[in-house]
Order: structure tokens, then sequence, then C-alpha cells
């Protein structure tokens, strides 16, 4: 069939477009920035439409010939005006399919008890899937608590809260029932809930054969992962506003982002049926422990397909890029660094890709962890969204504070910020070769939103020479050292790299 996959760039999206290749379907996505897609390993064999789920005319060009949709674009963390949001989209989606003639349309939702006043998030995923329900369209909506899978959200705030915290007070709802799911499942009855038969329209639970508290969800990480039981003391003053802000300073998951997923967990979300694993005949389930250990695998081998934090709401369309003639946004504020590098321009370029996560920026850690938690404290995302690849990047992603904006593979690296700030910020590290020798170089440019903004950038600039003089110092030193590496590694033959003696440690 010809299929078409809504929010591609996210964390299901990423990883349904290779099960419907390997399934034998034809793929269209339909992405905002379809430059998002280009470094996924699929992009080659799926075709790629630029639009949004809003704007009817895209959607029409979208959907014309498609004969399975699946919608799987969620307003998470997207402001107080969401749930509209939801609605406009999932309408609009839903009356233009009806008039592209698409046979159905699959959506993944969240699984949601009765007679409960509902959170916010989980309320308008109900309401979307009743959209899509109520349309001309046969629907399959597909409702899942919390999904087991390397880079998911919930996955993450489970797997660090448990890793970080050996005693740990946490709320009551640690003791309400839950039923996860491997996402190798959700992903499996995705595919197949597109051979559902015509007279099919309905809402169907999915789970994992396991039902636990969260509780006890913590001790069985931890025995899976080979740590400690934990020690977990339940407090009743918790409320989900003290429980996100909690999760959002011990998780990599920002507080936006932690408060629909505290608050979805405040209900018990069991399965009522098991339908859907009738109509396919497929009843197979990765257990809780089998899907924790498949997910610390991939994370310990690197083979993260995508992560929570790749999906991002875009800037407005008037927003200015540092790339604009003339630079159409005003003022803009640059801070330039140059060095010639020892070294050639290829080990330049694999230290900039490295750059951030575990490897650190080059320069004065401190500064930049407080920078990380001042972010935090002011509701932004912090340092901790780390890598999803510790040497490769992908154009879209997230890298700590930073989303990749842009990247040529050895030669320009562009980040924008994501932290907190009174304007919008963006950082360059370019390797270039120049009469001869390679080039070092890094901008960091700042567009000012009002006094404030102005305020802000005369009072860090002091701090500029050290921040991002050193980097540039260390990132030269890096490439250095790696090259000079390489060098006695092909000298002795041995065709490996290691420490060099006497090479003094880089700082991060």
């Amino acid at each position: 069939m010809r299929v078409l996959v809504t929010g591609a760039t996210g964390y299901i999206g990423g990883r349904l477009v290779p099960e419907l290749l390997e399934a034998g379907h034809e793929v269209r996505c339909l992405a905002r920035s379809p430059e998002r897609l280009r470094d996924h390993p699929w992009r080659a064999d799926v075709e790629v439409v630029q639009g949004d789920v809003l704007e009817r005319t895209s959607l029409d060009a979208a959907l014309d010939g498609v004969d399975v949709a699946y919608y799987l674009v969620h307003a998470m963390g997207g402001g107080p005006s969401f749930a509209q949001l939801d609605r406009e989209s999932a309408q609009t989606f839903a009356d233009a399919a009806c008039s592209a003639g698409v046979e159905r349309i699959v959506y993944l939702g969240g699984l949601t008890p009765q007679g409960e006043q509902l959170s916010p998030h989980l309320r308008s995923r109900a309401q979307v899937g009743e959209i899509f329900l109520a349309a001309s369209v046969p629907a399959v909506v597909l409702k899942a608590a919390i999904i087991l899978g390397s880079g998911s959200a919930s996955f993450e705030m489970l797997r660090y809260l448990t890793e970080r915290l050996p005693v740990m007070t946490t709320p009551r709802w640690v003791s309400n029932r839950i039923q996860p799911i491997a996402v190798r499942d959700v992903l499996r009855l995705l595919v197949k809930s597109a051979s559902l038969p015509e007279d099919v329209n309905r809402a169907f639970d999915i789970g994992g054969h396991d039902v636990f508290t969260y509780t006890e969800m913590i001790q069985r990480f931890a025995r899976v992962a080979s740590i400690p039981k934990r020690m977990i003391i339940p407090l009743p003053v918790l409320s989900p506003g003290l429980s996100s802000l909690w999760v959002g300073t011990i998780t990599p998951v920002p507080g936006s982002i932690a408060r629909p997923l505290v608050e979805s967990l405040r209900h018990e979300v069991v399965c009522r049926e098991d339908d859907l694993a009738d109509l396919l005949d497929d009843h197979e389930r990765l257990s809780f422990d089998e899907a924790v250990r498949l997910a610390l695998a991939r994370i310990r081998e690197a083979r993260v397909a995508t992560r929570w934090s790749s999906a991002a709401w875009p800037t407005a369309p008037s927003d200015p890029l540092p790339t604009d003639p003339d630079w159409a946004g005003g003022s803009l504020y640059e801070d330039k660094r140059e060095r010639v590098v020892a070294a050639s321009r290829d080990t330049l370029w694999r230290v900039i890709e490295g750059i951030g996560g575990d490897n650190g920026w080059y320069s004065w850690p401190l500064a930049w962890a407080a920078r990380g938690w001042l972010d935090r404290l002011s509701g932004g995302v912090g340092l901790r969204r780390g890598r999803r690849d510790p040497t490769r990047l992908r154009n879209g992603e997230s890298l700590d504070f930073w989303r990749v904006e842009a990247i040529e593979r050895g030669s320009l690296l562009r980040l924008r910020a994501e932290m907190r700030l009174p304007g919008l910020a963006w950082f360059e590290l370019r390797a270039a070769e120049r009469d001869g020798a390679t080039v070092y170089s890094q901008r960091a440019l700042f567009h000012p939103r009002g006094l404030g903004g102005h305020l802000y950038w005369w009072g860090v600039t002091p701090f500029h020479g050290i921040i991002f003089g050193s980097m540039a110092r260390n990132i030269a030193a890096k490439a250095e050292h790696e090259e000079n590496v390489r060098k006695e590694s092909a000298r002795t033959g041995d065709g490996k790299p290691g420490q060099q003696r006497g090479t003094p440690a880089i700082q991060k």
C-alpha cells in the first residue's frame, strides 16, 4: 500500500518508517522541515512532502493517492493552547483524508481510565481519537500507556530516577497500576493495523503482558540493570506540578514534558480488552524485563534510532536565520574565533561532530553545568538531553540544550539554542582548508529581543573570552592530539588509536 506517515521526525514516526518499508509498503512522509530527515538511513527509500497538518493545501498534496495515513502528531509541551491546536490539526487532517479518498487513518494515543477526570494532555489525546473515529474515513486508534524503548521519554524518566536515586521520596501515584508495552510491540501493531478489515472503526487498548505499579517498575528495572534495590518513600504532599519539577531536576526530561507524563501516571492505566491481538492473531509481547534489557543494550551499543527529544515545535516562520541576506532580523551580536590547527580537516571535523553530551564542550565544565542548571530552574531543557549517538549527528536532532539546525559533514555544524534566552542564539563550528592549512572557526550569534536581550548580551560578554576562547583552543588541541595519535599508530603499524605518552589531557 501507499502509506503516509506524519511525525516522521519524532520518536515513534522515525522508527515506524523503516518497519513499513520492511513490510513492503511505499512510504511518503509529511514534514515541516524535510531537511531534518536528510540523515536518516531510510531517507533515500521514501518520498518526502513539505507541509504541516494544519495546512490543507500541503495535506491535499501529501494524501494524494494514499491508502493508509498514520497520524503521529501531538503537541507535547506545546504551550497553553496545545489542546485547541491538537483538535484543529486532527480535524483538518480527517477532512483532507476524506477528500483524498484515504481508506484508513491509524492514530497512536494514550491509554485512559473510565469515569475519571483526565489530565489535560490525556484528555486532548482522547479528543483527537474521537475526531478520527467520527470521521467518514475508517480509523484505528491505538491507546498505549508507558512505552518502553531506548530513547523514549517514559523510559528515560524511569531509567534516570532508578539509576540516580538509591533513596527517593515519591508521590502517591507510584502505587497506581500501569500496563507498559515495548516499543517493538507498538511498532508491529501499528504496521499490522494498516491491513485490518474495512469495517473496523474503533479504539483498541494495547499493552504488554505485565501489570506493575511504578514502584515495582523501579525495582524491576534496578534488578535488570544489576543495581541495588531502591528505597522508596511515598509522600502524599507531592502534587503533579511538584512531581514534574522533581523529575525535571533528576532526569534529562524537562518539566514541560515531565508534567504531562506525571499527570498521566495519576491514573491506573490498564488495558480493559485485548481485541486487537485477537483480530490480528498477534499475542506476542516482550516482557517488561526483556524490553528493559533490550533498551539498555541499545544505549550501551549507541544504537538508539530515535529519542523523545527528536521532535520539536518549530520557531515561528518569521524568525530570521543567521544566513539571511543582509540579516532581516535587526540587531545581531557576534563573537568569532579562529585558529590554525596542526591536523587534517577530517580529524578536526571528527572532534567538531563529537562535541557535547559525554564528550563535553571543551571549555570550563563548571560554567556549562551552571548554565544548564539555570536553564532547568527556569523551565528550560538544560544540558542533560545529551546526544543520541556519541560520534554522529543528524540534522534536526537535539544536542544538550541546542538543536542541530544545519550540518554539512566535513565543514559546518550550526546549532540553534533551545535554552531559555531573551532572544535567538546560534553557535557555528567550521572546519576548512586555507592556503594549505587546516583552519577551525567558531561563531556565537545572538539576536536580542527587547532591552532585556541587549542587557543579557552585554552582561555575558566579559565571559566570552574565557568560555569561547578556551573552547577554540581546546578543540584545536584535541584535534592535534588525535592527529598525533593517528600518525603514531600508522608509524608503529598497530592501527589502533590510543593515549599518546606525554600528551596533556584536554579539558572537556
